[in-house]
């Protein structure tokens, strides 16, 4: 009989082959993905290419140029074309030229690249963001994803895992983000150091994909080896409808042994805020009303989703961003950005005068797109605020969710939407009309007057209006359009 096992020890011994597996094993595994960037591709091509002639499956290798492409400069081009130069040679079936790419931990999942019960390493450290889905991801250096994409193996050392059990349910406004940031807060940036981390519970098993996948993606930001969820009917229903191949749902054994278990109540869950210089530095952002910022950053792979754009979208409606502060959005993916176009969250952004950018990780890791000079402050979305994170080593990045940021944004300083004044019933809720498709009306067709119905709007958003942003209705004079 074998011994009880925790679901990433699960995912590792079927991997190696093995009946079980315990923590501290040095173990030898298949690998079914190998997965690197336009930053981290190069140096594992060279080593790939020392080792074999040919990737050890065209199918199971991914590039994703994600870090400063659309190329900033010439550098950037130059290890651009080293990728997408291998990945023609190579015939790699998942290589996102510019236009198909997306920010790569947002792009895998919606393509259906990654599933449950995979094992997959990434020459990118937030490739623990697939646990959400039940794989056991992790990031390696450039050199093992080089070694792993010419055999198709990696050596590993089985992890002791962390049990989170979040309970309750999550404050209106309370967002996966912000309680991923509470338990880096509660346990460090070393709390679970080469240990992976399951969260589970009540709350949890509540929370949507998109918020799930911005967990797991933090795993990192305390140590976690990985950053497991269990699979259950969100995950089959995600799964189902995008997965490329048949998926396996693993779960920890009721007598599994772990090295913690960490109770948390998610009504002591508030909307966080990371201060300079650590993830692990966090504060109920009620309490940092007083910090100014210059940039607010909305996107990433931890909330450049579909999801945190709405969130966004739904504070900044009618409203417009302080004219101290830049407010930058980035939506994940072209399918994000496409959704935003087509659910009118694109007209939102652009109303409140944000800039809106094509998919990158550019100012995540201060590559472009949103550089800070010295002194300045920026609120994001990202997952990492160390000192020069963004920039200058001067400036500062504080972390939060979208909403917070987009708040944040209006205000000038950090903020809750809470905070923020009432705007005009029926200010930033307009909803383009395309002319072509509305029988000749601006064309010649009939002029007069069409009402819309702001109420419908609100029905579109996945949260309700919660803070009274929707009402009334919008007249539009025909004649002004024609």
């Amino acid at each position: 009989m074998t011994r009880p096992m925790t679901m990433a020890e699960k995912i590792l011994a079927a991997h190696a082959g093995l009946d079980e597996v315990e923590p501290g094993q040095l173990i030898e595994c298949d690998l079914d993905l190998v997965l690197a960037n336009d930053v981290t591709a190069p140096l594992a091509i060279r080593t790939c290419t020392e080792i074999a002639d040919a990737v050890f499956d065209k199918d199971k290798v991914v590039l994703v140029p994600d870090h400063y492409v659309p190329n900033k400069d010439i550098k950037s081009a130059e290890q651009a074309k080293i990728v997408r130069d291998f990945a023609h040679d190579q015939g790699i079936s998942h290589f996102y030229e510019v236009g198909c790419m997306g920010v790569e931990h947002a792009l895998l999942p919606e393509q259906g690249v990654v599933g449950a019960g995979d094992l997959v390493i990434g020459a990118d450290s937030h490739t623990c963001t697939y646990g959400a889905l039940g794989a056991f991801s992790t990031g390696v250096g450039s050199t093992d994803a080089g070694v792993g994409m010419a055999t198709g193996k990696a050596w590993f050392k089985v992890p002791e895992t962390i049990k989170f059990v979040v309970d309750g349910h999550l404050a209106p406004g309370v967002t996966g983000k912000d309680l991923i940031l509470h338990i880096i807060g509660l346990i460090g940036v070393d709390g679970a150091l080469y240990k992976a981390m399951e969260f589970t519970g009540s709350a949890i098993e509540a929370l949507p994909m998109d918020e799930r996948l911005s967990i797991s993606n933090m795993a990192i930001e305390a140590g976690g080896k990985a950053g497991l969820i269990p699979v259950d009917d969100v995950t089959r229903a995600y799964l189902d409808a995008r997965a490329e191949r048949p998926f396996v749902a693993y779960h920890s054994d009721p007598d599994a042994q772990f090295s913690e278990v960490i109770q948390i109540d998610a009504a002591d869950v508030v909307p966080t805020v990371a201060f300079p210089h650590l993830p692990s530095n966090t504060r109920p952002a009620t309490e940092a009303r007083d910090v100014q910022i210059d940039q607010a950053v909305i996107g990433s792979c931890t909330n450049g989703r579909l999801r945190d754009m709405r969130q966004a979208a739904e504070v900044l409606r009618g409203r417009t961003v302080s004219p101290r502060v830049r407010c930058i959005v980035i939506p994940a993916t072209q399918a994000v950005y496409q959704a935003c176009v087509d659910e009118g969250l694109m007209d939102v952004f652009l109303a409140a005068n944000c800039a809106v950018s094509t998919p990158t990780c550019g100012p995540c890791l201060g590559g472009y797109m949103g550089i800070l000079a010295a002194g300045e402050r920026a609120i994001a979305t990202t997952n990492r605020n160390f000192v020069g994170r963004m920039g200058h080593p001067t400036s500062e990045v504080y972390l939060a969710s979208p909403a917070v940021a987009a708040a944040s944004a209006v205000m000038g300083h950090i903020a809750i939407p809470e905070d923020l004044p009432p705007c005009a019933k029926d200010a930033g809720a307009r909803k383009a009309v395309n002319l072509a498709d509305d029988g000749g009306v601006g064309h010649g067709g009939p002029a007069g007057t069409v009402t819309l119905s702001v109420a419908d709007l609100a029905a579109e958003s996945d949260q309700g209006d919660p803070a009274g942003l929707f009402g009334g209705a919008i007249a539009i004079n025909m004649a002004d359009l024609s």
